[in-house]
């Protein structure tokens, strides 16, 4: 495969260049709205072709597949350039603003026969796979409900637009409830209903909230309890879903590193269950990569971005108004 970066960003720094050349990819371009950026991020990850003009790489015609890692509020119009010059399409949470503009996102790529894929990370870690194996495999029973903790310290590296910048997808609903959405998800096998929710800026956040808490409800009866915030220094992240039969108690496996503790309970007493400690990105682009030669599909598709934005959506909504709020999928 051979990527085009369209945002030089620290996401792409820190995991994504090293994942794509570990799966065999080679990176031909890297593009940014700075051109001084795009040049020294070029020279300084050994990519040949940089510049601020999406055209550029996109005509390149050894560009087979991008990497969209931009702020927010341009992914859909890339997306849609990449899309119609027939490039495969990996892009970054939140799809878009909007779930309409996801939603053409994915029909785009239906319409092209290229394939397009959401970044959710966590779907892809060995913790978690653990985790829905044995929901799956019935050791729990019947499912009644999730806790899901995500409140951490946003670095100072990341913090820019995401903590002042509501134009550009700023706050903590966008960066954060969307992937917890999206690993609700991908352990029940279902699709939020409602929410409601409260979100606040406590200090960090400015003209974006920083913290939200929300309880969803889902097709089958569970509820769901989703914490998220960029303000705590000292938290750690845990993943909870108990049932009829017994409870999976995992912590500090909200991260992108392959780390954490993931414990069962029943009536037997208490196990640790194992994982494997792959590296959650290179999981996931293997998939892609699989996907883009016409075999299987990639870990979250375009639809897991939709119905992941769409949730988190849902949950701003019901922050602002106070209400119990439906979530529109789109027509997905």
């Amino acid at each position: 495969m051979n990527w085009g970066l369209i945002g030089a960003s620290n996401i792409a720094a820190g995991h994504m260049i090293a994942a794509l050349r570990a799966t065999g990819g080679r990176i031909g371009w890297v593009m940014s709205g700075n051109a001084d950026h795009a040049a020294s991020y070029a020279a300084e990850h050994g990519i040949p072709g940089h510049g601020t003009d999406l055209g550029n790489l996109l005509q390149d015609p050894e560009i087979t597949a991008v990497y969209i890692s931009s702020t927010n509020e341009k992914h859909h119009a890339q997306a849609l350039a990449a899309i119609a010059a027939g490039k495969h399409v990996l892009c970054e949470k939140p799809l878009s603003m909007t779930v309409a503009e996801a939603v053409e996102m994915v029909r785009a790529a239906e319409a092209a026969g290229v394939t397009f894929a959401t970044n959710h990370h966590l779907r892809n870690a060995g913790t978690h796979l653990a985790i829905r194996e044995a929901v799956q495999a019935g050791r729990i029973g019947t499912p009644l409900s999730v806790r899901v903790h995500h409140a951490v310290y946003l670095p100072q590296v990341l913090q820019g637009w995401r903590i002042d910048n509501p134009a550009a997808g700023g706050g903590v609903i966008p960066d954060i409830t969307v992937h917890d959405a999206d690993t609700v998800r991908f352990h029940l096998g279902e699709d939020p209903v409602e929410v409601v929710a409260m979100a606040t800026a406590s200090g960090l956040g400015q003209g974006v909230e920083d913290s939200c808490m929300s309880v969803w409800s889902m097709p089958s009866g569970v509820q769901v309890m989703s914490h998220e915030s960029f303000t705590h220094a000292h938290a750690t992240t845990g993943f909870e879903i108990h049932g009829t039969d017994g409870s999976i108690v995992a912590k500090n496996v909200m991260t992108q590193q392959p780390v954490g503790e993931v414990v069962l309970t029943t009536a037997k007493g208490s196990e640790t269950l194992s994982y494997s400690t792959h590296n959650l990105y290179e999981r996931s682009l293997g998939l892609f990569n699989a996907a883009c030669a016409g075999e299987g599909r990639p870990s979250a598709d375009g639809v897991d971005g939709v119905k992941s934005l769409a949730v988190a959506m849902a949950v701003a909504e019901a922050a602002r108004t106070g209400r119990r709020t439906p979530v529109n999928y789109g027509g997905i």
